[in-house]
């Protein structure tokens, strides 16, 4: 059974003594993932999030983690980084995001803490740029995709399994019932609730269910995104997102009337 390096003969924690290991070259690549809201993907890809560019921030926060690893980790040694490379990649089918970190150094040891270390900053750095809108976003995954250098070799990973909270958190920020003639940014969500106009409001959820299938087809059709039309119509882009996902049963009636003027219909088009 092999031994763990960094506990000594008598159980006590140690930094391993590399002294006379030699300098070789190193390479660490690691990912991290977040999944979220709609409405918080929107802000994240277009680059409107409140607090600001969402990946901008989070590839500094990452790059910086990397340089600092040592002084987070507690038995990890202070190494010389030659390399640290951040990239996202944006998976607007699940509403995910991940932060994949490339780690080079030449040294006596590896790089893989600096790798997972600077991909998890990267991705609590979006959570904390996105938790105004989405406190519910899930981090679901950090994990060493490969590793180079040094006297155990090249590691691979092998394709990481599905954990049950993973797929749970993927199953509740997914859209659902996605129209094949939306565009491809999931800015319109798919499901609603009823609309503002007040004698239809106690009407059976048959009648309700069309007029939310109505106002969708009416943003597909026109191809409007809604954080641009809640801009230009001078409203929350939340209530829009919120009425298409059922966490509210219906948009404001003076909002509705500010979205109707922006695209020149009546109110009671949105619903129709």
């Amino acid at each position: 059974m092999a031994q763990l390096t960094h506990i000594d003969d008598k159980g006590a924690s140690r930094m391993i003594d590399i002294s006379d290991k030699v300098s070789t070259d190193r390479e660490a690549i690691a990912e991290a993932e977040i999944v979220m809201s709609g409405e918080a993907f929107s802000a994240v890809d277009s680059g409107n999030a409140k607090k600001g560019d969402v990946l901008g921030a989070a590839r500094i926060a990452a790059i910086m983690a990397a340089k600092k690893t040592a002084e987070l980790i507690p038995l990890c040694h202070p190494i010389a980084i030659t390399r640290a490379e951040v990239a996202f990649e944006l998976d607007d089918a699940r509403n995910a995001v991940r932060v994949r970190t490339t780690v080079k150094s030449r040294s006596q040891t590896g790089v893989e803490m600096e790798a997972l270390t600077s991909a998890s900053i990267g991705v609590l750095t979006i959570y904390d740029m996105i938790k105004a809108v989405d406190r519910e976003a899930c981090i679901t995954s950090v994990r060493l995709l490969r590793k180079s250098g040094g006297k155990s070799g090249t590691f691979v990973a092998a394709e990481a399994p599905t954990s049950e909270r993973a797929r749970k958190a993927k199953e509740t920020t997914v859209v659902a019932h996605p129209s094949p003639t939306m565009a491809r940014r999931p800015s319109i969500l798919q499901d609603a609730a009823s609309p503002p106009i007040p004698h239809l409001k106690g009407r059976q959820s048959n009648q309700t269910a069309a007029q939310r299938e109505a106002f969708r087809a009416f943003m597909t059709s026109r191809r409007l995104r809604a954080t641009e039309w809640a801009k230009q119509a001078g409203v929350s882009p939340s209530q829009i997102f919120a009425y298409l996902t059922g966490r509210s049963h219906q948009i404001p009636r003076d909002t509705a009337e500010r979205l109707a003027r922006v695209v020149r219909v009546r109110t009671e088009d949105l619903f129709r």
